[in-house]
């Protein structure tokens, strides 16, 4: 082929393809693809517009459309007409033109990924509303010498901020391991010369390899981008790192797909990142880099994560309790001015009422309890990245998990032996036993498990009467193994003859050197016909769809002349074979895994298995473990189907098979968005990370690829379900903990503040002084760092717990009230009865409405925290049990020591304490009331 030179050829173009040149555009582009006009361009965006913002699933975007068809194209074609595509020559690139297109196209990294600054991160981390709350509230209480209020404070934000940037900062670099599995030397073919061009095999960097370059390679080498063979030999690639199948696949230059191929089918087309097994060729690099089906496929690692439903609720509720805060203590400290005239005291008391209404410690509650559940992980032997994945699984309703080594053993145990008829014949295990049995060249799991089932099940093949002559290994080839054998001098006899060739391997591989085959009686042999080929082959497409792997066992008798000295002849002592029959083998499930998913399922978390395996032999597991597999579906049916059909498909489907990495994402996606589920997802293999990364917790093992462990937030030192189904329990019980503390928190927040309002309206004076309430709100805060470790009720661990957008403000709207009404009932108890509304009793009425207002808030937590009667019905933990009891009796006690009368409090009457215990009676029955009006409302508590 001629040396294109047209300097027009080589001009640079900003198109989005690998290399762009206009027989690829219209290779590309078809006659039906509309236009960029002005009226496409307004309908497409208003269609992007209207779609708000949803994930589509079930179709592929713009640029894995451009790459599917660019490689579909090149599939289709001639290798002639390929260099014509890429504007190369069959003598390879010259070097100057390989530098320009280096220059053009960039260097030739799978993922082009950029990682914040670590100041950008700690930004993130710092700017949260509580946050900054905290740090504006602190400024004022230094401002105003309040010193140790704002102390604690920056300590709370401190702890928050450095927590959250740990956990970023170590996340942000998981997607620079991608690059790991594609860094290799490169050997290509090159020209040089002015006049008479010289063909060169030169030695690159992965990253200098661009499109149009003729790559050379062999067994062990990484394909550095997408190729289109050109010649090959007895080529076999691993495609494990796209797939997950640890199954190998031949690819060969000679042949010409058509568009039905599943791409990753395409036999004349290698992926990046895929290596070869065996054998070698030559091929032509037609994309590399951000252009390549892998960079494709990574493309959105960080950027489609779900949001946290979590984060967002509290940081909307933290803007209304801003809102709520500015309007309250705008009114206290205008209110307190106009009586007092002091507006350094007023500005005071309001900082202790901002103080009094921000959730100080929920940080610190939140990061507790997330710990908590760490540590308890921790002794199951999980390993968590991401302490906010443990409150996610709380919340995970489907669990999608590949099957190999998850549901099953990821070893092999033989079945059955037999013969070509499917009827059982001892004469194929002795053979296969002897086979394995002399095998030394390299032990498979299959060679085990015949050995362990002959063993196991008492057969006595007296393999000493044997000797072994020679062996002809397994390759990647030949996909078999064959043994030389004769029997010892003294057990010959003139039945037998003295030497026997065995060969054992893949079925198609076994039966090619096969010319007979045993008649059905077992004692004659018939020549292997067309029709028996075709019978062996329906008999192990039937025992394939039962989950099971099968393998051929062929003989050959020599006899005492032949002589065996060498491997010249390995082709001719492997033909003209007798097929002897099969041997089947299972991958059985994993004792554990039905118990931990019958656990998983009452705990209201669906599995849904996502392989790359065959759909039979997922059936057949799942089967097993107790699956239901009604609906099943495989990756190449899923391209067929549109996005509704899609997200449909995939909502009803509990087994999808043999499905890539991008099909693997897509239906996480489509969970999310379409089926509004929190998804988990467990794997190991480079071709999890897409899925990985957009679940809402990701899982992976000790024993999973780098790349997987890096996107995960989970990681299991033994691949164990049950291991997830206690960190579901763990999720839950953080998650409702929390749940606790906000719900009541902002009720007993909003309620004291509002009630202070109240009387700071009423009264001619400040309900409580600055360092009272402040004092008041510290002994509170404290007591509720017992709340991670309270314990949830059976019921509600059971369910999948979620953040709701609504719930909280009606929850808030509904038991928000209670507590002021009864703040407003000893307001009124102390005007009346004790005639405290004058200047002269504010000593006393201070010393009241302290202790009211505490026991208050720290009774509030029996009340929240259990949908039944507290203390009857239910009683907390013995952690906040004491915390209460510790709290209210300090609180009762201060005005009885020194303490109080530096703080400016005075002894109350015995009276007053009945009248607490009536009040408190009276709201646990008001709230019990409202508690279960609310749940019939709204069917849930928490």
């Amino acid at each position: 082929m001629r040396w294109f030179k047209t300097p027009s050829i080589f001009s640079s173009n900003n198109h989005n393809l690998p290399y762009y040149n206009p027989i690829r555009e219209n290779l590309v582009n078809n006659s039906e693809t509309p236009k960029d006009g002005v009226p496409n361009k307004l309908f497409r965006l208003l269609r992007r517009l209207m779609s708000g913002g949803k994930i589509d699933g079930g179709s592929r975007t713009e640029a894995e459309e451009k790459l599917y068809s660019w490689l579909y194209a090149l599939a289709q074609s001639d290798k002639d007409l390929v260099f014509e595509y890429v504007r190369s020559t069959e003598r390879g690139l010259s070097f100057t033109e390989a530098e320009r297109r280096l220059k053009e196209n960039g260097p030739n990294v799978p993922v082009d990924y950029s990682f914040l600054s670590w100041w950008r991160i700690l930004w993130n981390a710092f700017f949260h509303p509580f946050n900054i709350i905290l740090i504006v509230l602190s400024v004022i209480s230094y401002i105003t010498s309040d010193s140790p209020n704002g102390c604690i404070m920056l300590v709370l934000v401190f702890i928050s901020v450095s927590l959250r940037f740990y956990q970023e900062y170590g996340s942000s670099k998981a997607a620079m391991k991608l690059s790991e599995f594609v860094r290799c030397p490169v050997k290509v073919q090159r020209c040089a010369g002015r006049v008479v061009q010289t063909e060169l095999v030169v030695q690159i960097d992965q990253r200098d390899v661009v499109p149009g370059d003729i790559v050379i390679f062999e067994p062990g080498d990484l394909f550095p981008g997408d190729v289109r063979l050109l010649s090959t030999k007895h080529l076999v690639v691993s495609q494990s790192s796209l797939t997950g199948e640890s199954w190998t696949t031949e690819k060969t230059a000679d042949i010409r797909e058509d568009s039905s191929t599943p791409l990753l089918d395409l036999r004349n087309i290698c992926f990046m990142g895929t290596n070869v097994v065996s054998g070698g060729g030559a091929g032509l690099v037609v994309s590399t880099g951000s252009k390549t089906y892998m960079s494709t496929m990574f493309s959105n690692i960080g950027k489609k994560k779900p949001p946290n439903e979590f984060e967002d609720g509290v940081r909307k509720i933290s803007y209304v309790l801003v809102a709520v805060m500015l309007v309250v203590v705008t009114i206290i400290v205008v209110t307190d001015y106009t009586t007092s005239h002091d507006l350094t005291e007023s500005i005071l008391f309001g900082v202790s009422v901002a103080s009094a209404l921000t959730p100080q410690m929920l940080p610190l509650i939140v990061n507790t309890s997330l710990a908590k559940g760490a540590l308890a992980m921790a002794k199951d032997r999980c390993i968590i990245k991401s302490l906010t994945a443990i409150r996610d699984m709380g919340s995970m309703d489907i669990l999608c998990i590949d099957k190999t080594g998850t549901l099953t053993m990821n070893r092999a145990i033989m079945v059955n032996h037999l013969d070509s008829w499917g009827l059982q014949k001892e004469k194929v295990l002795q053979f296969a036993f002897l086979n394995s049995y002399f095998k030394t060249d390299q032990k498979y799991p299959l060679d085990d498990a015949i050995l362990a089932h002959v063993y196991t099940n008492g057969y006595k093949f007296q393999p000493s009467k044997w000797k072994k002559i020679d062996e002809i290994p397994f390759d990647f080839i030949r996909r078999r193994v064959a043994i030389i054998m004769e029997r010892e001098a003294e057990d010959r006899s003139h039945h037998i003859s003295d030497r026997i060739v065995v060969t054992k391997g893949a079925l198609e591989e076994v039966m090619k050197v096969c010319s007979f085959i045993e008649d059905v009686d077992g004692e004659t042999n018939i020549t292997f016909s067309t029709e028996h080929y075709q019978r062996i082959l329906n008999l192990t497409e039937e025992i394939s769809y039962e989950g099971l792997r099968v393998i051929g066992v062929a003989i050959k008798r020599l006899g005492t002349e032949t002589n065996y000295q060498c491997r010249d002849d390995d082709e001719t002592f492997e033909s003209d074979m007798v097929f002897l029959g099969l041997i089947t083998f299972f991958d059985p499930p994993k004792d554990s895994a039905k118990q931990a998913l019958w656990r998983l399922a009452e705990k209201g978390v669906k599995a849904k298995v996502l392989t790359g395996d065959s759909l039979a032999l997922s059936i057949r597991v799942c089967k097993e473990v107790g699956i239901r597999t009604t609906h099943v579906v495989t990756g190449p049916e899923l391209e067929l189907l549109d996005q509704d059909s899609f997200h449909e498909t995939v909502k009803r489907a509990t087994v999808l098979a043999r499905l890539t990495p991008t099909q693997k994402l897509r239906v996480v996606q489509s969970l999310q968005t379409v089926g509004n589920h929190t998804v988990g997802f467990l794997g190991d293999g480079v071709n999890d990370s897409l899925a990985l990364d957009a679940a809402n917790v990701g899982i992976s093992v000790d024993s999973g690829v780098s790349v997987a462990k890096d996107f995960a937030d989970i990681i299991l030192l033994e691949k164990d379900l049950n291991v997830l189904t206690a960190g579901v329990e763990h999720g839950r019980l953080t998650f409702g903990n929390t749940m606790k503390y906000i719900k009541m928190s902002v009720i007993a927040n909003l309620g004291s503040v509002l009630s202070i309002l109240i009387a700071t309206l009423c009264l001619k004076y400040e309900p409580l002084t600055p360092r009272q309430l402040l004092t008041q709100n510290f002994l509170y805060s404290v007591g509720q760092i017992a709340i991670p470790w309270d314990k949830m009720e059976e019921d509600y661990v059971n369910v999948p717990q979620k953040w709701s957008k609504k719930g909280l403000p009606m929850f808030i709207l509904w038991n928000g009230p209670v507590c002021t009404l009864f703040d407003v009932s000893t307001l009124m108890f102390l005007w009346f009865y004790y005639k405290a509304d004058s200047l002269d009793d504010i000593v006393f009425f201070h010393s009241a409405w302290f202790i009211e207002g505490l026991l208050m808030q720290t009774l509030i937590i029996h009340l929240i925290r259990t949908e039944k009667i507290p203390f009857i019905q239910e009683i907390a933990s013995w952690p906040v049990l004491c915390s209460t009891v510790l709290i209210s009796a300090i609180g009762i006690a201060i005005p009885f020591t020194p303490i109080g009368d530096v703080m400016g409090f005075v002894e109350l009457p015995l009276s007053y304490f009945g009248f607490l215990v009536v009040l408190f009676v009276g709201y646990i029955f008001v709230g019990q009331v409202v508690k279960r009006l609310y749940i019939m409302v709204y069917k849930s508590w928490l």
